[in-house]
């Protein structure tokens, strides 16, 4: 049996429109689909915004407003691969504006949803094959609030 694809939905109170766009703003390669109103059956308000789809960067997302029964956690979180440091600042500036930075490149959103912004240098430089290596890089990444790659690969070389 085949499927049509993978979205995920992610359950907003309220301020799912609103989240589709700034989404929309940060990621190059995105565009708003189909919005779905509340109509007389409810069980929102008709006309108000049930769900919108949206694609960022090819993956399928749908926001719906399912009010405040259930919020976000770091349980889920969704991994923005960067080619460098100038997109790992990028995404990071735009995705903590309004929100809150955490630790080794985690951060919320304003709307909560957690995200991890790295580099995808620090797979390579974490996993490397000299374990003097990997846990230099390792224990310098662990105080980092935002990716410094510079300071990774300083820490992979034995720089101070």
């Amino acid at each position: 049996m085949a499927i049509d694809g993978f979205t995920t939905c992610l359950w907003f109170d309220g301020q799912a429109e609103e989240a589709a766009h700034h989404y929309l703003s940060i990621f190059k390669n995105s565009q708003l689909g189909h919005i779905v109103r509340y109509n007389e059956a409810g069980p929102g308000t008709p006309g108000a915004v049930m769900a919108v789809e949206f694609v960022l960067d090819g993956q399928k997302f749908m926001g719906l407003n399912g009010g405040p029964q259930f919020t976000f956690s770091e349980a889920v979180s969704f991994q923005v691969r960067c080619a460098d440091q100038e997109e790992v600042d990028y995404y990071w500036d735009r995705l903590t504006d309004g929100g809150e930075e955490g630790q080794c490149g985690w951060l919320k959103d304003k709307y909560g949803v957690s995200w991890q912004v790295f580099p995808t240098e620090l797979l390579k430089l974490v996993t490397d094959a000299d374990p003097a290596k990997a846990k230099r890089v390792t224990e310098a990444m662990y105080p980092m609030h935002k990716i410094d790659l510079a300071a990774l690969r300083k820490a992979h070389a034995g720089e101070r």
